[in-house]
């Protein structure tokens, strides 16, 4: 998928992805709000919000009233590529999210995926 392609999709048509993934290892919603809201600093109501105006996956991170400072702690890969290696700012964004759901699918405690 191209990044252009990606970018324009909008968050709320990605989110449901994140939510099956997770309920299919018998995580929550919750569990997947918490980690969008600590990663964005999106109040729930603000997530709601961007949820509902179906807003473009670039603009989702842009307007995020602040991107948790400790995501620089997430390492790893996605999709064969090293998060912490990705260039492009709000693909990094993108990446960094994939890379929590994923822990979350895992079974990792809700402590660690959120750096504690």
């Amino acid at each position: 998928m191209t990044k252009h392609r990606i970018y324009s999709m909008s968050f709320a048509s990605v989110y449901p992805h994140y939510v099956a993934k997770a309920e299919k290892k018998g995580r929550t919603l919750a569990e997947v709000n918490e980690i969008i809201r600590w990663l964005t600093g999106y109040t729930q109501e603000g997530l709601d919000a961007q949820l509902e105006a179906k807003t473009g996956m670039e603009d989702f991170f842009a307007q995020a009233p602040r991107m948790n400072p400790s995501r620089s702690l997430i390492t790893g890969v996605v999709c064969g590529v090293r998060v912490e290696e990705i260039e492009e700012p709000t693909m990094r964004e993108i990446r960094y999210l994939d890379k929590l759901i994923d822990e979350l699918a895992k079974g990792r405690t809700m402590e660690k995926i959120l750096r504690k």
